[in-house]
This record gives structure tokens, sequence and C-alpha cells, in this order.
């Protein structure tokens, strides 16, 4: 499912799942501040997982991993791993190193590194007017932070493949239920480097689940309306930096492969997902617990700084800054006085 060609939030479709440890290193593309040594991860499993892949019970190497103050706690390298390009809507990365076709084992190391990092996910909330055609405002505001807590010990995200009987792509140009397998991702591997095709592709998908976005789409319509503003105003979800893609090498050049892919297809395995709850059940459900904080709170830290961007006719972040233009430099509206939109 995609919003204005960026994917959102997706269901996650599987059986067997294990948590994942928290550094790794692919190959880097930047290195700057202090270093802290990630060590105090439980590399067991939460409760609502599946049956692990062998190699996925074992430890892996604890690694140094940098801290970006005011950041997440993540390794930032793992986004922009060597050999791979990130598409212009920043949701897909993309390699065609051969030896990720070629050798089990490097595939699965890798996709073990990659599914440690979340995707991004953001709200987007557009208005335009003049025939639709004028935009006056388009804010952004990053919740990758709400999926991701300081203390590496309570975080919620897991890795799963897909189960028994589950439509997905196992190798072949569409959705199958079959094959299934009992080796995990040790033997998804072996089938996609032992497969002969010219045109394939491994996939990770990472994705967000339990964030009520029906929730959020009418809370944020209403608070734009209390602006007094008259244009069409638009709530999306995008979620970017949420796949990673390994494809066979071309056999020629690049042109060639994808016109042979126009003809042969694409033999596909997208069968593992790296998945963060922003909740661990949906809302409304009981005992329900968020990995940092439910989307009211959400609300009432963050209202006033959306609504004063928007009143800016901000085309672009939304951050800490807004939130000291509103204390520090309210508009004649936000005081309580009745003006004119953008006034």
């Amino acid at each position: 499912m995609s919003v204005n060609g960026q994917p959102v939030l997706a269901k996650d479709y599987a059986e067997h799942s294990y948590a994942v440890n928290r550094s790794a290193d692919v190959g880097s593309s930047s290195q700057q501040p202090q270093e802290i040594e990630d060590n105090d991860r439980p590399n067991t499993p939460p409760p609502y997982s599946g049956p692990t892949s062998p190699s996925m019970s074992q430890p892996q190497p604890v690694q140094s991993q940098l801290q970006y103050p005011g950041l997440p706690r993540l390794e930032y390298r793992l986004y922009t791993p060597a050999t791979f390009t990130l598409s212009s809507d920043a949701t897909t990365i993309t390699s065609y190193e051969p030896r990720y076709s070629t050798y089990p084992t490097a595939l699965v190391s890798l996709i073990q590194s990659l599914a440690t990092v979340p995707p991004k996910p953001h709200i987007r909330i557009v208005g335009k007017s003049a025939g639709y055609e004028v935009i006056d405002f388009d804010v952004k505001i990053n919740l990758m932070n709400l999926i991701v807590t300081d203390d590496v010990k309570r975080r919620m995200n897991y890795v799963k493949l897909i189960g028994t009987g589950d439509v997905g792509f196992r190798g072949e140009t569409s959705q199958t239920t079959a094959p299934s397998v009992t080796g995990g991702l040790e033997e998804w591997a072996r089938l996609f480097c032992a497969d002969s095709a010219s045109i394939k592709h491994f996939a990770l998908e990472r994705t967000v689940t339990n964030w009520d976005t029906s929730y959020l789409e009418g809370r944020l319509l209403s608070l734009v309306n209390n602006t007094l503003y008259g244009g069409r105003v638009t709530v999306t979800f995008p979620v970017t930096h949420s796949r990673v893609v390994i494809r066979s090498p071309d056999k020629v050049n690049r042109f060639f492969s994808n016109v042979t892919k126009v003809f042969t297809g694409t033999r596909k395995y997208e069968v593992v997902k790296s998945v963060w709850p922003y909740a661990d059940v949906a809302r409304g459900e009981q005992g329900r617990r968020c990995a940092v904080q439910d989307e009211e709170s959400f609300l009432r830290n963050w209202s006033d700084s959306i609504k004063h961007a928007i009143l800016s006719k901000r085309k672009g972040w939304v951050s800490v800054e807004d939130r000291l233009e509103f204390l520090m430099e309210p508009k004649e509206s936000e005081k309580g006085n009745p003006a004119p939109w953008g006034n």
C-alpha cells in the first residue's frame, strides 16, 4: 500500500521471528561524534515471537557505535552501506553486488545487519488553495524517535519470516504460498543464491505496526480547521528508508537487464521483514504498551508547534524551533485573538 508513491504502514505477515542485535557494520559513509559500546541488548526474542532461525539465537560480536546527541541511538551507517544506492524518493536502497547473490552467508549477514535499524515514519500535512494548485503549507513531522527508545533493552523491534500458508513472493514472479522452508533465513538465502534466473532480487522490508494513523489524521484535520484555513488539506503518513533490495548483477549491462525483465519478469524473494511496533497492540486494546508514547501524548506535545508551522506557511520540517517560536513569538491567533489565516 502506498501514498503518493511512498510505502505506508503494512501489517506484518509472518510466523517465524527473532529478536535482533543492535550493532553491525556493512560499510560506512561517515564518522563523527563520540563512540559508545552497545553491550546491553538482550538476545532473547520478544514474548510474541515465534521459532528462531538457528544463527539468530547466537549473539553477534559487539562493535562500537557512534552516538549523535539528540538522535535515536542507532547505527546510522547502515542506512548507506557500501555498494548500495538510495532511490530518489528515499524509500529503497539497492545493490547489485555479486557476492550477495552468490554467497548465502554474505546475504544472511547483510540482512541481519540492516534489520537492526528502523524505517523513518513521518506525518505530512499539505494545504492547497486557488484551484488546489497553490501550495500554502507543506509540513512534515519525523516520528522515528517514537518507535526507537533510548533504552535499547526496552525496544520492541523484531524480525519476521513469511509463514507457512502466507501469500508472498517466494522465488517466483508472482505471489504464491509455496515453497515453505524450515531452515529460516539461511535456507531462503541458499535458495536465492542457487537460483539460476538472470533477473532476481531478495528484499528486506522495514515496517511500523500498531500506529493509529486514522485517529491522528482526524485530529490533525481538526487542528488545521481551527486555523480558519479554507483550502484543501491532506494528511498522509509516508515511511521512507523502508526497503532493502539485493538484485542479481547485470549479465551484460543495465539496459540489457531491463529489457530482459520485460519478457521474463523478476524472480522475487520477499520473505523477511524488520518490524518496528509503535505499540505492542492496536490502539484501544486493553493493556496497550507503546514504545515511547501514545498518540494522544504526541498530539499534546506537538499540536501547538504544528499549528504554528502551518500558520507560518511552512514548507519543511517541524522541529523544536517551532516550539520556541510558539512560546517566544506567538502569532495573534495563537494568543487567543481571532485573525485571518496566516496572520
